[in-house]
């Protein structure tokens, strides 16, 4: 079963909007085939699995770290309990069932009804944790929301002079790299593209995709020079507000920016409508990489689902400095909002913080 997580990992960031699945056949105690979903299009990973065994998966265990899909709504594939019971298996170890509602222990029941033992739960924290993605998107249609920042050990994310770059080492920067190969689209909000004039790219790993570019900005204040838009071929969607002067919008719209129009209150974007408008547009996943203020509008909207706070062993002092959740802020200790799972890792000389709101 880990080998089948394993393989099931190799495709992240490549599946969406698709869950990671690896797949292992085994017969009389020795590993026969193993197969992953390695894109979208590509055969599921037990399809993968039971063609390459041919006939010798007949009377062999499948072990998965997802419920056989049973549903005949994916294009690209068909249902993989057709595949197992034709095959002749005889037995299916699962980590969880699939959280599509589509499916959802109806693969299992047909399996069983075809005679074939089912046993489901090998794993399963670390099945779940796998593909919570998939698991918000296919539940939700809003996309899985993981908030990343780097800090010094007093708190800050940028000097006094708003200088930022870098408040963290190389290997936190390849990380964070790393996170945006993975996921779908990241957001920042204009403040960001203002002063540092990101590319908002994978660079320092070996690169699946740019990530689609999302930036927040009320009023339409992007430069069209900006690196988001004359940059890379990733998507930029630039997200206004009902105020946002017609003709900057226009002038963004011919430099190839997608506009996505969404209320703004008090000149601050909608962050559950932002959230609702992109889940339609098929994105699962969001990584935001806001500043203090941004953070703040996310984690204030019970918005965010995961979070990476790096830590940097420095001090950058200033009671101007910048901070990663700003806002208004709670008005007593009892109010705070808790992470729970909470993992503690080094990254080179950081300090990696992670786990879910």
């Amino acid at each position: 079963m880990r080998e089948a997580h394993s393989l099931a990992k190799s495709a992240e960031g490549r599946t969406t909007p698709d869950p990671l699945v690896g797949a292992v056949l085994v017969k009389s105690g020795r590993i026969i085939s193993m197969g992953y979903h390695g894109e979208v299009t590509t055969p599921h990973a037990e399809a993968w699995a039971i063609q390459k065994a041919g006939e010798e998966a007949r009377g062999a265990t499948l072990y998965i770290n997802l419920e056989p899909c049973c549903d005949f709504a994916n294009k690209n594939n068909p249902p993989c309990t057709e595949a197992v019971i034709r095959a002749g298996i005889k037995r299916v170890v699962a980590s969880m069932k699939d959280p599509n509602p589509m499916v959802n222990g109806r693969g299992f029941a047909k399996l069983k009804r075809h005679g074939i033992r089912v046993e489901v739960g090998l794993l399963e924290k670390e099945a779940r944790h796998l593909n919570e993605v998939f698991s918000k998107y296919i539940r939700t249609k809003r996309p899985f929301v993981c908030l990343k920042t780097a800090l010094t050990l007093d708190g800050k994310i940028a000097t006094r002079t708003g200088a930022s770059r870098w408040v963290a080492g190389p290997e936190a920067l390849r990380f964070a790299h790393h996170l945006r190969n993975i996921y779908d689209a990241i957001l920042v909000g204009i403040g960001n593209v203002l002063i540092d004039d990101p590319r908002l790219d994978v660079r320092r790993v070996e690169k699946v995709k740019d990530p689609v570019r999302v930036v927040l900005d009320s009023f339409a204040r992007t430069p069209l020079r900006a690196k988001v838009l004359t940059t890379g071929k990733a998507r930029t969607i630039i997200v206004v507000g009902p105020r946002a002067p017609k003709s900057k919008v226009e002038a963004l719209a011919k430099k190839g920016a997608e506009i996505l129009s969404v209320s703004a209150p008090n000149g601050r974007i909608n962050i559950k409508e932002l959230l609702k408008k992109l889940g339609e547009m098929k994105i699962t996943s969001l990584l935001v990489e806001g500043g203090g203020e941004v953070n703040s509008s996310f984690i204030a909207a019970n918005a965010v689902d995961k979070a990476y706070f790096i830590i940097a062993p420095k001090v950058f002092g200033g009671r101007d400095a910048k901070t990663p959740v700003e806002g208004e802020g709670i008005a007593l200790p009892g109010q705070a909002k808790w992470l729970k799972n909470v993992y503690v890792d080094k990254v080179g000389e950081d300090i990696l913080i992670s786990g879910h709101f």
